[in-house]
């Protein structure tokens, strides 16, 4: 089937560039709208799709860029293996469809293998210098949520060249036999399959529906065999667990979701888990936490290979700040995954939140665990991915945190009550993590409430000076022509 797939490919891609080429198109979109799963509702976006790879490869011939000729022919090869792996008995249409415009094509059913000597035909073969970064392969599964799935797809996937947006080639790729269903109970239907990852320089998996069950041994076998061939691996939240099951993240720092964080460092004790990163780049493997981390891990590839001003552009397309300051400790939660609520641990964890006011050190938590310093540190970190003291240091700046945001005490007084020693350290300790001294945070998130409140029509007296001055700010940027974005509709 190999060559008879190579033979059809190579003769559609030759039709392209001349004037046959509309009426071929229709004949192939025809033939993959009856043939592709879903493909009955999507007969224009095929078009679209079909006329956009021409557009591409006429652009490669007249810049003489005869990679991306090849890799407008690799993509309508794996569509048309993927066609014929569903659906076998469409290669006699695809033959049919091939030779009414072209020389006879052979057989689905005859093989031609040319000798190699010398080379392993079972063995796989890499082409030299074929992974190509700007080539991104996003890998989906079933029960993935659709926000997650669509960051790569949106940032990598849409062609923006016209605001100064290098333009990448995305291959979304199906991670396991279909249909594929959202959180939200949509299907996806992927146009490619896990023989995608093996043409991308970038492999990105964007979620994993499960962070206790793993996802299918061909799967991990295609993530592993792409970066042992150079292939920079990105996975998003919960898309971390699929590297970790892949041996991806051996020895190396990682982060993701911090609701899953514990779960992540007990599951693989030899990743390096850090729950406080919104993202962290290990070079030819990267991890985000959840949600809109994956953005600002997005932004921060297109930023590495094509720099700043290109990144920067991105944004205002998509709305987004260019780089956001701060980590994921602000987003911290006290609760723990639901899975160690059986753990005999979480009851000197219950206590400790409940007593953060109180001045105490983790000699006194492993005292109440009734265990030796050692064994409590290691049983706290299988536990909740952190070590004691890390741990017990971000639960006393989140209780800072809710009390800036809802007492008037003053930041001596939070300081007390949060167990810290001195106002001093208190200070210290909030600025590491919420990236602000605890008196900026506090006006910082009040003059945020007045604005909300502004918006609702609902100002109260204590906001009234402050939302003024906030208005103010705001006329002061229009009278010198500040700008808000500039994003595209489309792109809101």
């Amino acid at each position: 089937m190999n060559d008879f797939v190579a033979v059809c490919a190579a003769e559609l891609v030759k039709r392209m560039r001349d004037d046959s080429w509309p009426a071929v198109r229709d004949a192939l979109v025809t033939f993959l709208v009856e043939n592709e799963p879903g493909g009955e509702t999507r007969a224009t976006g095929v078009r679209q799709e079909l006329d956009r790879a021409q557009s591409e490869l006429l652009h490669a011939v007249r810049r003489g860029e005869q990679d991306t000729v090849a890799d407008v022919e690799a993509e309508l090869r794996m569509r048309v293996r993927r066609v014929l792996r569903n659906r076998p008995r469409a290669g006699a249409q695809l033959r049919t469809l091939v030779s009414r415009f072209g020389p006879a094509a052979p057989s689905p059913l005859t093989t031609v293998r040319k000798p190699n000597p010398g080379v392993s035909e079972t063995a796989p073969q890499k082409a030299p210098g074929r992974r190509r970064k700007e080539i991104v392969a996003v890998l989906l599964f079933s029960g993935g949520p659709i926000f997650e799935s669509s960051i790569p797809l949106s940032v990598f996937g849409i062609d923006r060249q016209d605001a100064g947006v290098p333009r990448y080639r995305l291959l979304a790729a199906a991670g396991e036999d279909g249909p594929l269903w959202t959180t939200a109970g949509v299907e996806l239907t992927a146009p490619y399959g896990l023989e995608a990852v093996s043409r991308a320089g970038t492999v990105v998996v964007p979620a994993w529906r499960s962070i206790t069950s793993l996802p299918a041994e061909d799967a991990l076998d295609a993530l592993r065999r792409a970066h042992a061939e150079g292939a920079r691996i990105v996975g998003l939240g919960t898309g971390v667990f699929v590297l970790a099951a892949a041996g991806l993240l051996d020895g190396r720092p990682a982060t993701t979701h911090w609701m899953y964080a514990p779960t992540l460092a007990k599951r693989y004790p030899s990743v390096h888990v850090d729950p406080r990163e919104l993202f962290v780049d290990d070079g030819d493997v990267l991890t985000s936490a959840g949600t809109a981390a994956g953005i600002d891990l997005c932004l921060h590839v297109v930023r590495a290979d094509h720099g700043n001003e290109a990144a920067d552009a991105l944004a205002r397309r998509l709305v987004v700040p260019p780089r956001r300051t701060g980590r994921q400790g602000t987003y911290l939660d006290r609760a723990l995954p639901d899975e160690t609520a059986a753990d005999p641990l979480t009851d000197v964890v219950a206590w400790a939140l409940e007593h953060l006011h109180e001045q105490f050190d983790v000699e006194t938590l492993a005292a109440r665990a009734y265990m030796s310093r050692r064994t409590f540190d290691r049983r706290f970190r299988e536990l909740t991915g952190s070590a004691p003291l890390q741990w017990l240091s971000t639960q006393r700046v989140l209780q800072a945190q809710r009390l800036l945001e809802t007492s008037e005490y003053s930041v001596d007084e939070i300081a007390a009550r949060c167990g810290f020693r001195s106002p001093v350290a208190l200070r210290g300790h909030f600025r590491r993590q919420m990236g602000s001294s605890p008196a900026a945070y506090r006006e910082a998130y009040r003059t945020r409430v007045g604005a909300v409140r502004v918006s609702a029509g609902r100002v109260e007296p204590r906001d009234r000076v402050r939302v003024l001055a906030v208005q103010e700010d705001l006329e002061v940027q229009v009278g010198t022509g500040g700008q808000a974005g500039g994003a595209d509709e489309a792109d809101r």
